[in-house]
This record gives structure tokens, C-alpha cells and sequence, in this order.
């Protein structure tokens, strides 16, 4: 359920809790910028009658009315009795800038326990506590304690870190970069990144959602909330700690190959939400896609007179997934009349050094017409023939003429002064690097991509979900919760195709199994202890039915006897299939997001290049097809060298019913089918390890 932070975000009056007109103090600089709001603002400390020339109150309980926003600014002891005042006065919303709770120990985070119990007593929604505040250009409020506010704008930003909110605020100013919400979150104890980004996404006026965060509280809700939001609006976020998270003991290759940060890929890919690496990526794409157009493709028209740059642009189009455009021959035609003659009119369009101003212009106009071209980066070296303010206003007219998204590379320092403030006017943006041009335009080619994303939901199979419940309760029962081959029902249960085969605790058993498969077999030892089969000598292969009761017995006694405190349940009695395509595919319950799966070719391709890709169940059917494409030896499957492809509808089908398996059974914590075989008619899966938890969850 969505949040109405209206009182919070567009209030109407401000009470400052811990104002003060002492110099130096959080309560004075908090009452100092909230003195610019144009609605009744209060001050509240019981040691004043006055403070900025505005009436002090003693207490909240003592104001006029009950305002919208209560801004409190006290010793973290104090925080709780005024919250209780709050909700007492009818008053809804309250930004806790005061530090002093779970960042500081076992006493502070006794001390937030309370304060969420009093918020959702009084239904209040709180932002912080430990905060700079919140700034919302939309009504002129600055609630913070930095010493510059926020210029107007189109970007809603929020970030965790208080110190990287300053930060942005002073950069931001010499940017001359606006937003519409600066929000600190601090310790997320009520509101957090998913309030915010919900409420963002409603403000008209803001057109693109930036976030630092460190972390994400509820990961489902999260993602949930950036498939409607990213639709209509972009988000960028840039996720810091992209160390591995939640380590816990692992038995699986998928559990020691993922990590969180693997979760946050995925999870940000199928929701639309773009991921920034640096800071300086952050802003650049939150300018573009505040800035710019989207484009209808990902073809690119590069325009220089420099080919040096001309090149690295074309480099690093290749490098974000943008394809240089190729020309049409009437372009080529009009761009030989109108630039030097010895230019290269081939994409990317190198008029040359001493190319005027109105060749130059010619070209640019020219390419971004072309209606092969959906982007175009115009690139420029010092050169005395061009002013780079002339070149800037020539961009900036072809841009709005050809109404396609530009970004510009002026290789140049105090020269390019001028220039800037041109095409910031303009809303182009400008960087030195031309990699760094093409690459903030490859992010409205992807954006463009995730507002066309066909909306599907997980598809649901009919299954036999108790089925598998009772396999479980019983595996707990016997203190199994790491289960091997003999788990093979619970993916017949899910219409999974599995290998045909049983288990046999004795040779005789094991004999007559074989002679009902009819054809030869794999012996592979059971036993929750011997994980890797291959490795301890547990496994024979290419057995003849009349043969398995014999060679069962002689790898019953050599396992027992090598490993004689081991427990050894069997042997898995198992139709030996042809050779086929061997991928992987696993699952890992990430602690922010849920199941985890991951695919990969199988063989070296996990073992040794760890060619894997990650997605977080359920999984649409497109999104389970952009699985197979995310691996970098997917050609394998498509069939090479006179091999014919694999089953590709078979493997998204089994993609399809593992996600359904792992997310509507929380207690599974991790899972390998490794190998699966893949055919051109069907796949099929060989071997398993699974874990479930110790209790029914």
C-alpha cells in the first residue's frame, strides 16, 4: 500500500523541534533554512520566546495548530516524547535529523525500536532518524542543516549517506543541476527508498528518480514498485557495498559463484532500474534523460573534425551496445557537395580540421536527418578556424531541428567555457571524453528499450505442490536437509524433466531397477556427505542392466569402506542418456531479493570461465529467454560447426517451472540441476543438489 507523503514532501506549515538562535548549532541551521519557506513556520524549544525573529514555542503540544511537517532537531533521549506529542497533536509527518539510535549500538537501537512503535501507533510517517533533511524546491522548503539548498529542477534525488547529500548539493550548484526532492534517508526506520520512489513517481514535475543506496530493505516491494515506476519515468540508482553480502555456508556451485551484488544486477535489469558505477555516472544519466529525447533505436551518427575522436567514439559506441549507422547513399551524395574534399563522409563524419563552421553545421544536419541515425554525438578539438560557442549554438540548433537526442564532446578546457553554458542551456549535455558522450547516450537507448518492455507475468503451471511439501517434511524428519538424487521426485512434482530412475539400498534392489530401465546405466552413490561423486570414485557409468547388481555391491563395500563414518543411503539407479549440450541451472535465496537463479553453459564453462548469468524468480517468459542471451557462450546453444541447436522452448519451459518451484517454496535454500542435458527435441535433467531449511518456513 502506497504511503501519502504529500504532508511531507509539499507541506503546507513547518514546526522546527530544537530551533535555536545560537550560531553553530543543527537547530539553528535547520531554523535558518526553513525560515525561507513561504508557509507559517514554528519554532519550538522551551529555553526561548523567540528565535529568528519568530515566535518560540515551549512545546509541541503549545502550538497553534497542528502543522504538516514537524522538522525535529534534539538530543536523540529527547526524541521520543516529542514524537508522542506529535502524534498527540494530529501531527502526520516528521523528519528525525537527530542522530544517536541503531548507528550507535545495542542502546540506540533499542531507542529506534521505540520510536518505529510510536510512528505506527500515531500512523506518522517518519523519515530518519539521523538525517540532513529534506528539500523540496516544489514548495521552497529546505528542512536540512546544509549550508546550500538545491536549485530547481526535474530530478528526485534520495540517497542514504547524509555526507554524499552535501556533497551533490554544492557539485549540483556549480552544475547549475536542479531538483525537484533532495531526500536523506539516514536509518530508513519508517520511510524508505520504496515510499520514496512511489511518491516520486507521482509528482508530475519530476521526470527522472536518482538514488544512492547502500542498501534496499525490501527487496520484493522494491522491485514491484520499479516495474510500474520505470515504465514512466527513469530510475538511476547507484548501489555502493558491491562487496558479497549475507554469506552463509554453501554446497552448491550456484551458491558459491552468486552474490549479493549478482541479486542487485538482476534485480535492477528486470525492473527497469538503471545501474550508474560511479558518482559522475549517476548524474550523467539523470542530466540525459532529464535533458534529452528518447531515441528510436540504438544508431549512432558521429560527427567530428578531430578522427581521432571520431574513432574513440566509434570504439566505445561498440563498447555500450550502440551500432554506427550506416548512411543512406542521398546522405553520403549531399555530405561529399557540402564538406572538404578530403573528408570521410562514412559514419563517423570526419570533416576535417579546418572544415568551417557552416561545413561543419551542413554535416551535423545532415546525419542526425538521415533517417537511419536515432542518436548522434558531435565532437570538436580546438582549432582557431571554430569558436566552440559558435559550434555550440550550431548543436544546439540542429538538435532542436532534428528532435533526436545529442550529446556533445568538446575536447577543450577554459576554451570550452562558454560552449557549456550554451549547450547547458540548451539541455545538451557536454563532457571532454567522447566515450563518456556516447556512453550517457546509450543510456536513453536503453531506457527506451525498458519503456517497450512487453508486460508479462510469471506464467503458472499446474503442479503438485503437496506432494513436494511431504518430501520435505519427511527429509526434516529424518534430519536430511541436504538432499542429493533422491530428491528427483520433488522436479517430477514440477513437471521438471528429470532422468528416469530410482534408488536402490541394496545391490538386489539395484539390479532389479536397471532391468525395468532396459538399458544401460549409471550407478552414482547416495550419501548427504559425498557431494561430489565423480571426485570420491561414486559413480559407474555405462552398466548393463544384467551387471548393475554386481557392480552396486562392489561400490556399496569400496565407498563403506573408504569412508566408514560416512553415511551412505544407496545407490541411484539411472538411465544412462546420449551425450548432449550440458548447461546449469541453480538457485541461491539472496537475503535482499529471494531465489536467486542462476544459468550457465555447463563443463568448463562453469567450472573454469564462470559463464554464468543471474535472474531473480518468478521469471516472466522474456525474461527467462533474456536468460540464455545474458551468457557469453550462448552461441552453443544455437547450434555451431554443423551441430544443431538445442530445445530452446524445453530449456525456457524448465527455467520457467524451477522459478515456479523456488518461489513458491521458500524453505528450499539453494539448488543445482547440473548437468542438464540439452537435445534438439527435448532437455533433460541428470543430477541435483538441494537444501531446504531446517524448519517448514
Amino acid at each position: 500500500m502506497r504511503r501519502n507523503l504529500d504532508g511531507l514532501l509539499f507541506p503546507r506549515s513547518v514546526a522546527v523541534v530544537g530551533a535555536t538562535p545560537i550560531p553553530g548549532k543543527i537547530g539553528n541551521a535547520v531554523m535558518q533554512n526553513v525560515a525561507s519557506f513561504p508557509g507559517p513556520v514554528y519554532a519550538v524549544n522551551p529555553k526561548y520566546s523567540e528565535v529568528l525573529g519568530r515566535p518560540c514555542y515551549p512545546s509541541v503540544a503549545a502550538l497553534p495548530e497542528p502543522v504538516d511537517l514537524a522538522v525535529i532537531v534534539i538530543p536523540a533521549e529527547g526524541v521520543l516524547p516529542v514524537l508522542r506529542e506529535c502524534g498527540e497533536k494530529g501531527i502526520k509527518n516528521a523528519v528525525v535529523i537527530s542522530a544517536g539510535f541503531k548507528e550507535v549500538g545495542k542502546e540506540g537501537a533499542q531507542r529506534e525500536r521505540e520510536l518505529v512503535r510510536i510512528a505506527n501507533d500515531y500512523e506518522l510517517n517518519l523519515l530518519g532518524p539521523n538525517v540532513l533533511g529534506l528539500i523540496s524546491t516544489r514548495v521552497g522548503l529546505n528542512a536540512t542543516f546544509a549550508p546550500r539548498t538545491a536549485l530547481p529542477g526535474q530530478i528526485a534525488f534520495m540517497s542514504q549517506s547524509g555526507a554524499f547529500c552535501t556533497s551533490v548539493l554544492d557539485w549540483a550548484w556549480k552544475e547549475k543541476l536542479g531538483f525537484s526532492h533532495f531526500v536523506s534517508l539516514g536509518n530508513k526506520a519508517v520511510l524508505n527508498e520504496c515510499d520514496f520512489l512511489a511518491a516520486f513517481a507521482e509528482d508530475p514535475e519530476t521526470r527522472v528518480i536518482v538514488a544512492y543506496l547502500e542498501g534496499i530493505q525490501d527487496g520484493p516491494r522494491f522491485m514491484a514498485i520499479a516495474r510500474e515506476v520505470s515504465r514512466e519515468k527513469p530510475i538511476v540508482v547507484l548501489k555502493a557495498g558491491r562487496a558479497e553480502a549475507g554469506a552463509r555456508a554453501v554446497s552448491s556451485h550456484t551458491g558459491t559463484m552468486a552474490g549479493s551484488d549478482h541479486a542487485f544486477d538482476a534485480a535492477f535489469r528486470q525492473c527497469g532500474v538503471i545501474r550508474a558505477r560511479t558518482v559522475e555516472e549517476l548524474f550523467d544519466f539523470a542530466y540525459i534523460l532529464s535533458r534529452q529525447p528518447l531515441p528510436k533505436g540504438r544508431r549512432i551518427g558521429i560527427v567530428t573534425n578531430a578522427g581521432g575522436a571520431g574513432v574513440m567514439a566509434a570504439d566505445a559506441a561498440e563498447w555500450e551496445g550502440l551500432s554506427v549507422a550506416r548512411l543512406r547513399e542521398e546522405t553520403l551524395q549531399a555530405l561529399a557537395q557540402k564538406v572538404p574534399e578530403e573528408a570521410a563522409i562514412y559514419n563517423p563524419v570526419d570533416v576535417v580540421g579546418h572544415a568551417t563552421l557552416e561545413q561543419y553545421q551542413a554535416a551535423l544536419e545532415l546525419v542526425l536527418a538521415d533517417p537511419g541515425v536515432d542518436l548522434g554525438v558531435a565532437l570538436s578539438a580546438p582549432h582557431p578556424i571554430l569558436r566552440f560557442a559558435d559550434l555550440a549554438r550550431v548543436v544546439s540548433q540542429a538538435q532542436r531541428t532534428a528532435g533526436k537526442p545529442v550529446a556533445v564532446s568538446f575536447m577543450a578546457g577554459e576554451l570550452g567555457e562558454e560552449a557549456e553554458a550554451i549547450l547547458r542551456e540548451a539541455g545538451i549535455p557536454s563532457f571532454f571524453d567522447p566515450a563518456r558522450a556516447v556512453r550517457a547516450l546509450a543510456v536513453l537507448a536503453k531506457y527506451a528499450e525498458v519503456r517497450t518492455r512487453p508486460k508479462e507475468p510469471p506464467p503458472v503451471f499446474p503442479v503438485e505442490r503437496e506432494r513436494v511439501r511431504v518430501l520435505f517434511a519427511e527429509a526434516r524428519r529424518r534430519g536430511r536437509v541436504r538432499l542429493g538424487l533422491e530428491a528427483m521426485d520433488v522436479f517430477s512434482a514440477y513437471g521438471i524433466p528429470v532422468a528416469r530412475g530410482g534408488l536402490a539400498k541394496t545391490a538386489e534392489e539395484a539390479g532389479r531397477i536397471a532391468k525395468e530401465l532396459g538399458t544401460s546405466v549409471a550407478l552414482k552413490i547416495v550419501s548427504p556427505e559425498l557431494t561430489h561423486k565423480t571426485e570420491v570414485g561414486g559413480v559407474r557409468l555405462h552398466v548393463r542392466p544384467e551387471e548393475a547388481d554386481r557392480v552396486a555391491w562392489e561400490l556399496l563395500r569400496s565407498l563403506r569402506n573408504r569412508f566408514p563414518e560416512v553415511q551412505i543411503d544407496g545407490v541411484y539407479v539411472q538411465e544412462m542418456l546420449p551425450p548432449g549440450r550440458e548447461v546449469i541451472l541453480g538457485m541461491v535465496r539472496d537475503p535482499t531479493f529471494g531465489p536467486l537463479l542462476m544459468f550457465g553453459l555447463g563443463g568448463i564453462y562453469v567450472e573454469v570461465l564462470r559463464d554464468v548469468a543471474f535472474a531473480v524468480a518468478p521469471l516472466s517468459r522474456p525474461e527467462a529467454e533474456e536468460l540464455l542471451e545474458l551468457v557469453r557462450g550462448k552461441k552453443l546453444l544455437t547450434g555451431v560447426r554443423g551441430q544443431p541447436p538445442v530445445a530452446r522452448a524445453a530449456l525456457v519451459d524448465l527455467i520457467l517451472r524451477v522459478s515456479q518451484l523456488v518461489a513458491e517454496n521458500p524453505d528450499i535454500l539453494e539448488l543445482d540441476l547440473n548437468p542438464v542435458l540439452c537435445y534438439p527435441d527435448r532437455v533433460v535433467a541428470v543430477d541435483l543438489r538441494l537444501t531446504v531449511s531446517e524448519e517448514d518456513l
